[in-house]
Formats: structure tokens, sequence, C-alpha cells
């Protein structure tokens, strides 16, 4: 029994000490900075920049891991949906396009 505790408080010690890219304080600071409020985890501009977000870390995960194919086409999905959303805000509103596009610095 002693040698099971010591394993379990081994692995959640290992596991809090992992640092992760997306934390709730950096999810409600995105969606402060693009959506309606720090709650605001709707709208497709907070949306977009969430994906953004990740699309940048997964790029350089990338970088350093080449032949890491699953984050490559998670990379290319997440691409793929964020296009969908830039789409939708095309035919929605420009402005708001035009807007979260020069605001990301994203290309198009």
């Amino acid at each position: 029994m002693p040698l099971e505790r010591k394993t379990f408080e081994y692995i959640k010690i290992i596991y809090n000490n992992i640092s992760m890219y997306l934390t709730k304080e950096i999810k409600e600071e995105i969606f402060a900075k693009h959506g309606k409020g720090k709650n605001d985890s709707g709208t497709a501009e907070a949306q977009i920049a969430l994906f953004t977000h990740r699309i940048n870390h997964l790029t350089e995960h990338l970088k350093n891991n080449r032949k890491d194919f699953n984050t490559e086409r998670s990379l290319v999905k997440l691409v793929g949906k964020r296009r969908a959303l830039l789409d939708y805000l095309t035919k929605k509103d420009i402005l708001r396009y035009r807007a979260i596009v020069k605001e990301l610095g994203l290309r198009k």
C-alpha cells in the first residue's frame, strides 16, 4: 500500500508542474481583448483570436518536431476552422472582418 501511495503522489507532483500553453487566464485575456468580455467565447472574433493563438503554438512546435504528423493534421484542421469563421465574417460584416485581420496580423 505505501508504495502505491508514493507513486500516486509522485505522478501528482509531475502533473502539477507541467505548464500549459493555454491557461484559463490566457483565454480570458484573449476573450477580453477580442470579444465583448472576458467570458465571451461565442463571438467570431474571439474564436478566431483563440484559434490564431493555438495555430501559432502548434507552428512553433512543428518547427522543432518536423515528423509530428498528428500535430500537423491538427494544425491543418484548425486553419480550416479559422478560415471558415473568417469567411463567415466577410459575408456577415466586412468591417469586423477587416478589423480582426488587421488586429491579428493575418494575411489576406
